[in-house]
């Protein structure tokens, strides 16, 4: 297990991991092999692809084995979600800087510029950082780190799914905690692991995948955070957004009338991601929004 002590620095709680293996994945990307730490329960995929040469053009456009949904295709769909998200963090935090990180091809940023906030994105993909700024939506391409942000100056920083795939949570929580200003938000939308959908799943579970290299849950986000000076949070357990929204947004992929029926199914699933059974929610997906003192 010595190449696994390495990840102790990557630990952004304990620092004192001790990896056991959990199981190899069964589900649609099988044989990864997923790593529990018996001391903060926090999961790992180890070892990992090289990351770099998963994010490739062919990622972006959806034509990759491990790929992503081209947001272009179906851009007047998604904005119905990008503008609720919007509205609800504008109940928190009016007005000020506004970073994404893991922006893409920047359409939230666009929703969030003309929602009134100075906008900025970070994207490691060159394709769509280079998308991005020929359509007016600052974007820098590289790492967060690179970018080299001050100290302090963003009042909303949101990661939607992205937080999963950073190697080093430990150094990236702390690089999160330097550039948002006191009062700040900082959204993360990620599956939560003390849900019942990913724990009675188990090694089937949909969200292991081969860039997905950490799983975390609501204790464990709130454990990080918390220890970095964040004072307040708002779990939302599913989407931090209304129904109506979603289902809007699935028009965009519909090609008949049958496909209608599909709102039934997503229905269900967002109003069951309400429910809890023992205090944990029936679903694993998750957004928390964590408040800077």
């Amino acid at each position: 297990m010595d190449h696994l002590n390495s990840l102790r620095e990557e630990c952004p709680l304990t620092k004192t991991c001790d990896w056991k293996p959990l199981y190899h994945t069964t589900g649609t990307y099988s044989g990864l092999s997923i790593y529990e730490c018996q001391t903060c329960k926090l999961q790992t995929l180890y070892p990992r692809p090289n990351q770099e040469e998963l994010y490739t053009q062919d990622y972006y456009q959806g034509k990759a084995e491990y790929s992503y949904i081209d947001e272009r295709e179906q851009k007047p769909f998604f904005r119905y979600v990008w503008k609720a998200r919007i509205q609800n963090i504008k109940r928190y935090v009016k007005a000020g800087h506004f970073l994404d990180i893991g922006s893409s091809f920047g359409g939230f940023l666009e929703v969030a510029k003309e929602e009134g906030y100075t906008i900025q994105g970070v994207e490691i993909s060159e394709y769509a950082a280079n998308f991005a700024n020929a359509n007016k939506i600052p974007t820098f391409n590289g790492s967060l780190y690179e970018a080299q942000f001050p100290s302090e100056h963003f009042s909303v920083i949101t990661l939607v799914e992205v937080i999963e795939h950073i190697e080093n949570p430990n150094r990236f929580f702390l690089e999160l905690t330097r550039i948002l200003k006191p009062g700040g938000l900082l959204l993360l939308q990620t599956a939560n692991f003390e849900g019942w959908q990913a724990k009675e799943e188990g090694s089937h579970y949909h969200y292991y995948m081969p860039g997905h290299v950490y799983y975390y849950s609501d204790t464990i986000l709130k454990k990080i955070l918390t220890g970095l000076g964040f004072g307040s949070f708002v779990s939302y357990f599913g989407v931090d957004f209304p129904l109506m929204a979603k289902l809007k947004k699935a028009r965009g992929s519909f090609q008949n009338g049958k496909d209608y029926l599909h709102w039934f199914r997503i229905s269900f699933y967002h109003f069951r991601s309400k429910w809890k059974r023992k205090g944990y929610p029936l679903t694993s997906s998750y957004v928390l929004y964590a408040f800077k003192k």
